[in-house]
């Protein structure tokens, strides 16, 4: 890209228009058909099946402020990433009217390998992206609801792909600095390699954060990817490594801050925290193969995690309620997919078939009470297998220029052994279930389509839970054993236009029935089913180029979430954000500044099924701005939480002690959003 013009990629994948400002464009294996368009935007391009699915480029995501990685999937329209504990620990998700806890209904992968880890110490579904280099990551693809027989578990509210580069341009070296004794390095490049290119990186950083105990994060990544294409195809081999070791201040307790007890951005437990890593490598094959093209994955991923965490505080009046969540595991999966178009009676239809698998080893997934780190008592310990096949297809079929149906059946079967360290928890459990999906596009008629979806998808509830029989806190009380997978039935109405210059537009009104409620209690060990539940909603995404330099995108996306079974408790689903917004600019001038701005905003939820209790809205403002110096060297400012909003990331309503509290307290406990935060960045290429 030069200076003097923003480029604007319309991919293939997308459909809603709030995220189109790109640059590098995707390898011929991410089979995305594309155009590049110089400061328009009046055309509809691509095949989707959907009003909310989309895919965002490397150049819009080099323009948006981010405090933290996980941030970098608010590109999707309606995602809300936030934390509440310290920055090693995976994100907090809500989507779609979801508190989705840290990934379970959003199935996130990189270059096509799972981050979801299942049956996880923490949570079902542990969606941890801190191992992700951002200068390297070349797109961001996401669709939303169960319409799609390639995506299978946790993918009921949405999925998103993060897709890495296989070359830079230039070798990089960045240095980054900001307040709360923030550093990062990085080191970037590629070169000619055995016919191919050979990419690394290294990357490293470090906060205390403005928390009155230091988080003390530090984080180093490293990639190595090579790449060659050859006669027969393209072959990909890569792989990462990420270590962290932080120490968290929790969510903590209203009253406390209210009574002067605690500072805003104080802590009960100084001992929190924890320390994680992944390894992984995979090797990815694209090529032609009977008249179709063929993609092959495999992986095998390496991940440990020990966190400890102390929510409720001294209900426990002798050891404290500090407690340690333990998983050791190894992964090793794949995905085979073929694609070919054929023609029958005249007519164009697009077959995709396809295959996958995952095993689950985990060596340890423990739940220990502890002091100040140390293990005082095992409330369980397990040993884990589960392993997960499915074979799914779609048929694309072409019935005229303005009428296109998509047809998909995927099949999954799960099989699930524990051994536990109580051997009345031990046993297997299997299961299975078939999901059917429909899609019809009409159109487009002056650049106008529309789309109908049904589909049903599912998500699987953690290994343990499917066998457990007894309460793991005094292994007596008897406990009833959960569905091993839980159905999801989604619809979709939706629209996208280019009618007017400059803009597109899209729309969706959406449903998203699920046979019940996942509920993790991590304290305890153990993995509830909840209530049948109910969501509907609206969203609208917009993006507008009025300069060839300049783009500006929003979105919004309102939700209606109930338990559609009757319980006295009340209907109302704790942690269901109804009211999303967003709004932003990036901006590439031919003077070389550079910049970028964002609003995000999301709503009140209910805290408690009655609504007795809500959280407050939190509304955050960030900004950057950057120069080029000359074609190698630019700078910039980034500036998050411009008007030190005091809002809330996360809030939560339970019941907690704290010392010299005779007994414990319902209250509202949140972790606070960080203050008016700056950083600097020096980039430089050569």
């Amino acid at each position: 890209m030069t200076s003097a013009t923003l480029r604007l990629t319309i991919a293939g994948l997308l459909s809603s228009p709030a995220l189109v400002l790109a640059g590098g464009l995707p390898t011929a294996a991410n089979s995305i058909e594309q155009v590049v368009v110089l400061g328009t935007m009046d055309k509809l391009t691509g095949v989707p099946i959907s009003a909310t699915e989309g895919t965002v480029f490397d150049e819009q995501l080099s323009k948006r402020p981010i405090l933290r990685t996980g941030e970098m999937l608010e590109v999707v329209p309606g995602l809300i990433v936030t934390q509440h504990s310290g920055g090693g620990k995976a994100n907090q998700f809500f989507l779609r009217g979801f508190n989705l806890d840290h990934g379970t209904d959003l199935a996130t992968s990189v270059d096509g390998v799972p981050v979801n880890m299942p049956t996880h110490a923490h949570g079902h579904g542990y969606t941890d992206i801190n191992f992700v280099i951002p200068e390297l990551v070349q797109a961001i693809s996401y669709r939303k609801g169960p319409y799609y027989a390639e995506k299978g578990d946790f993918s009921a509210a949405g999925a998103v792909d993060m897709r890495y580069r296989n070359t830079l341009a230039s070798p990089l070296m960045q240095v980054e600095a900001g307040e709360n004794n923030y550093y990062r390095g990085l080191l970037a490049g590629s070169t000619s390699f055995a016919a191919g290119s050979l990419l690394l990186a290294v990357d490293h950083s470090q906060s205390d954060g403005p928390w009155l105990l230091s988080e003390d994060f530090h984080k180093t990544n490293a990639v190595a990817r090579y790449s060659v294409d050859t006669a027969a195809g393209r072959l990909t081999v890569n792989a990462q490594a990420y270590d962290g070791r932080w120490q968290s201040t929790d969510q903590i307790p209203e009253r406390a801050v209210k009574s002067g007890q605690l500072d805003r951005f104080g802590f009960v437990d100084g001992t929190d925290g924890g320390d994680s890593s992944r390894y992984s490598v995979s090797v990815q094959w694209d090529a032609p193969w009977a008249t179709g093209q063929l993609h092959a994955l495999a992986y095998a991923v390496d991940y440990q995690l020990d966190l400890f965490s102390d929510f409720t505080y001294r209900t426990d009046t002798e050891n404290g309620d500090q407690f340690e969540q333990s998983d050791d595991r190894r992964v090793y999966g794949g995905t085979l997919t073929w694609t070919r178009p054929v023609e029958i009676a005249g007519l164009r239809h697009d077959v995709d078939l396809g295959f996958d698998t995952r095993t689950d080893r985990i060596g340890e997934v423990g739940l220990y009470k502890t002091t100040e780190r140390r293990r005082i008592a095992t409330i369980r310990e397990d040993e884990v297998q589960q392993v997960s096949y499915a074979g799914f297809a779609t048929v694309t079929s072409h019935w005229s220029d303005s009428i296109r149906t998509s047809l998909g059946l995927r099949a999954d079967r799960f099989d699930f052994d524990v051994d536990s360290d109580l051997a009345i928890q031990s046993g297997r459990a299997s299961d299975s279930m078939l999901s059917p999906k429909f899609s019809l596009v009409l159109g487009p008629w002056r650049e106008t389509e529309f789309f109908f979806n049904a589909g049903e998808g599912f998500h699987s509830n953690d290994a343990r839970g499917t066998t457990i029989r007894v309460d793991p806190a005094d292994q007596v009380t008897p406990v009833e054993r959960v569905d091993p997978l839980v159905r999801a039935l989604g619809t979709d109405v939706g629209f996208r236009t280019a009618i007017v210059p400059t803009v597109q537009v899209s729309a969706s009104l959406w449903t998203l029935k699920l046979d019940s409620e996942l509920l993790f209690v991590g304290d305890a060990g153990a993995t509830e089913a909840s209530r049948r539940s109910e969501r509907s909603g609206v969203e609208l995404a917009a993006i507008w180029t009025p300069l060839q330099w300049l783009v500006v995108d929003s979105d919004l996306a309102w939700s209606h979430s109930r338990f559609t079974d009757p319980d006295p408790a009340g209907n109302r689903i704790p942690g269901a954000v109804g009211r999303v917004a967003s709004i932003g600019v990036a901006a590439e001038h031919p003077s070389g500044w550079f910049g970028g701005a964002r609003f995000r905003h999301f709503g009140s939820a209910s805290l408690i099924e009655d609504n007795s209790e809500r959280s407050d809205p939190t509304t955050l403002v960030n900004v950057e701005m950057g120069y080029h110096f000359t074609r190698h060297v630019k700078a910039s400012v980034a500036m998050f939480n411009v008007f030190d909003s005091e809002d809330n990331d996360i809030t939560y309503f339970y019941e907690s002690q704290l010392a010299g509290e005779a007994a414990p307290v319902g209250d509202r406990h949140f972790h606070p959003v960080e203050p008016r935060t700056l950083r600097v960045t020096l980039a430089a290429t050569f």
